[in-house]
């Protein structure tokens, strides 16, 4: 017989570490097998930066073949899954059609934008869920900026020198404080424009960063409001146009953009395949077993994973729980052979961190609350500690950018028609059709 093959899909936070540890354990007695899109982890907490400069695309971006050896990177999207043969049909970049058996199966898809059902919206906001997106929210920032500079409208102006961003979670947070210092250092050199760029925060909640401790969202709004963002709690937008956005208040805000961080949903290839879900999450057990299949496990954005501590609750989609998951899925793969024990995932909370910019965060670990430069500097420890790979790269970009000016060009290498809510909420794989059969049997390590 042959070794085991172990097929993980999806080389997010959860994949990623899934075949990385799964690796370390198996010792060369499986196969496994990592199938991604991309040839990279996509280091999301750090996306902000991108937008806004700080740090070059590359930098979050950690080679899947330098640091998974002993992986067989496979570059794909999963398209088609059937439980009953233990195969996944997937396609390549190019288009090319592919076919792979498995003995065990780790569906690790993550998630994408989540869109909701707001005229107007799919057409004219964009995400801020990968480097596509980040790339161009920094190129239609710094535009509109130039074009506020150059037109003697001063409604225009005013408008195209507006930027609504619609979610006060961490995403919306960081993106309107990273913003803000990217529109201000792009005034500085724009005198013509005469005005402060101005930056609007929205959030039904009552407060931003509403799932965390209070004190974290008073150490967030104290910063922006200190630097001029306007943050309007209880409101969201009612509908958006191509000249701006009118609001649940009534009030219309003149905008050219509309950032759109109201959240993710599972990718859609959970939604095609026929198995039971909870809130579009895929159905796990405490052990990330799928039931009635014991060869296939989920986790990460994908997978409802029932927090133990919480009962009836879910575990909240973090990558702090998906790197922990990915580790005991392959923990749990290696048990089914034999190798240890399967284990529950069960969690406790190391803190949360949230990056405002140059010395500003606000973060509470182990439960103790910090702000300012303490903050910032566990923050970005914490970053580069997390990181798998480029943290000397990172890091110098810190330390360069506090002494150097940015730079201030755009590049124009992503078209608005790619950012689009309506594509990055799709998904990049055809509509999955899967067919349920019996589970393979557990076989030898």
């Amino acid at each position: 017989m042959g070794r085991p093959r172990v097929l993980v899909v999806g080389a997010g936070f959860a994949g990623f570490h899934t075949a990385r540890k799964l690796h370390r354990l198996a010792r060369g007695r499986a196969e496994i097998i990592l199938v991604s899109p991309d040839d990279y982890l996509l280091y999301l907490p750090l996306l902000p930066q991108v937008m806004a400069g700080v740090l070059e695309p590359r930098r979050i971006t950690v080679s899947l073949a330098a640091t998974l050896r002993g992986v067989r990177v496979l570059p794909g999207a999963v398209d088609d899954v059937d439980l009953g043969s233990g195969t996944v049909s997937y396609t390549e970049p190019h288009g090319r059609a592919g076919r792979l058996e498995y003995d065990r199966l780790v569906l690790t898809p993550g998630s994408v934008n989540r869109l909701l059902p707001i005229p107007g919206v799919a057409q004219h906001a964009h995400g801020l869920r990968g480097l596509a997106e980040a790339l161009y929210l920094r190129d239609h920032i710094t535009l509109q900026i130039e074009l506020a500079a150059a037109t003697a409208d001063a409604h225009e102006r005013r408008a195209r020198a507006t930027f609504v961003v619609v979610g006060a979670g961490y995403t919306g947070t960081e993106a309107a404080a990273y913003g803000q210092l990217l529109t201000g250092a792009l005034a500085r050199t724009q005198p013509a424009l005469g005005e402060r760029p101005r930056w609007l925060l929205l959030d039904t909640a009552d407060r931003v960063l509403p799932d965390l401790d209070p004190r974290l969202s008073r150490t967030a709004a104290r910063v922006l409001a200190d630097r001029g963002v306007e943050v309007l709690t209880g409101t969201s937008v009612a509908e958006a146009t191509a000249d701006g956005v009118r609001l649940t208040d009534g009030a219309f805000i003149a905008t050219r953009s509309l950032i759109w961080c109201v959240g993710v949903r599972p990718d859609p290839l959970v939604a095609g395949l026929g198995l039971d879900t909870v809130d579009g999450r895929l159905v796990v057990d405490e052990y990330l077993r799928v039931p009635g299949h014991p060869e296939v496990l989920a986790c990460g954005d994908a997978a409802a994973v029932p927090d133990l501590t919480r009962p009836g609750k879910l575990c909240p989609m973090t990558a702090q729980h998906a790197v922990r998951q990915g580790r005991l899925a392959a923990h749990n793969v290696a048990a089914s052979y034999g190798s240890g024990r399967v284990r529950p995932y069960r969690h406790k909370d190391l803190g949360f961190l949230v990056d405002l910019g140059m010395t500003d965060a606000a973060a509470d670990p182990f439960g103790i609350p910090l702000s300012g430069l303490p903050a910032a500097a566990v923050t970005r420890g914490y970053h580069l500690l997390s990181l798998p790979g480029n943290r000397t790269r990172v890091a110098a970009d810190w330390l360069l950018g506090a002494f150097l000016r940015p730079q201030l060009t755009r590049l124009g290498l992503v078209d608005a028609s790619t950012t689009e809510l309506e594509c990055t909420a799709a998904g990049s794989r055809p509509r999955t059709q899967t067919r349920v059969g019996a589970g393979a049997d557990p076989g030898p390590w």
